[in-house]
C-alpha cells in the first residue's frame, strides 16, 4: 500500500558542530516522497523521498547563503538530495532499520536509519496516517562537503560529523475504486 509523506506534519533536521564547542541546527523545509508500507511484513517496505536543497533553514540568512554555494550543497547544480531505501530490517514491534542510498551533490553513498514506529491514527476527516522518527550520523566528507577553516585555537569551524533527525507522518493513500464508490 502506498502512503505519502505529510510534510506540514513531518520534519528533516540535522545538527553539526560549531568551532568544536556549540551545535548548529537546521532543516529542510520542502520535501516529498512515498512508502510503500507493508504493514504484515515492514521488510517489503520501500521509502523514497526527495528534498529541495535550497529549502535548508538554520535561522541564518549568510549562512544558508552559503551552505547552499558551491562550498556545500552547491544548489544551482544539485537541486535535490534524496534518500532510497535498499531494505529494511525489523528489530522488534516498534524499532528497525532502514538501509538506503543517500545522494547529495551527486555523490551516492549507503546510509543506514535507526528507525522507530510510533504508532497509527485516524484522523477525523477518515484519513488513516503512521508515524515515524529516525535517525542516522553521516560524515559530510563523504558526500564531498569538505569546506573549512582552521581555528587559531585549534580545531575546525565545521564539525565534520552531521547528525541527521526525522520525524515523519504518512498517509495511506486511498485505492481509485475505494475512493469512487465512497
Amino acid at each position: 500500500m502506498t502512503w505519502v509523506i505529510d510534510a506540514s506534519h513531518s520534519m528533516i533536521t540535522f545538527s553539526v558542530r560549531h568551532m568544536m564547542i556549540s551545535k548548529v541546527r537546521g532543516r529542510f523545509t520542502r520535501f516529498d516522497g512515498t512508502v510503500d508500507f507493508d504493514e504484515q511484513n515492514p521488510t517489503n517496505s520501500k521509502v523514497q523521498v526527495t528534498i529541495d536543497a535550497s529549502s535548508i533553514d538554520t535561522r541564518d540568512e549568510r549562512r544558508d547563503g552559503h551552505l547552499m554555494s558551491p562550498d556545500f550543497l552547491d544548489v544551482a547544480n544539485y537541486p535535490t538530495l534524496t534518500f532510497v531505501s535498499k531494505r529494511v530490517e525489523v528489530i522488534d514491534e516498534s524499532h528497525g532499520r532502514i538501509i538506503g542510498d543517500l545522494t547529495i551533490r551527486g555523490v551516492t553513498r549507503e546510509v543506514t536509519l535507526d528507525v522507530e514506529y510510533n504508532g497509527q491514527s485516524k484522523s477525523p476527516w477518515g484519513t488513516i496516517s503512521a508515524g515515524f522518527s529516525a535517525t542516522t550520523k553521516i560524515n559530510r566528507k563523504d558526500w564531498g562537503l569538505t569546506w573549512n577553516v582552521a581555528l587559531e585555537t585549534g580545531g575546525v569551524l565545521v564539525g565534520e560529523e552531521v547528525t541527521i533527525e526525522i520525524e515523519i507522518e504518512i498517509v495511506k493513500q486511498v485505492p481509485q475504486e475505494e475512493s469512487v464508490a465512497a
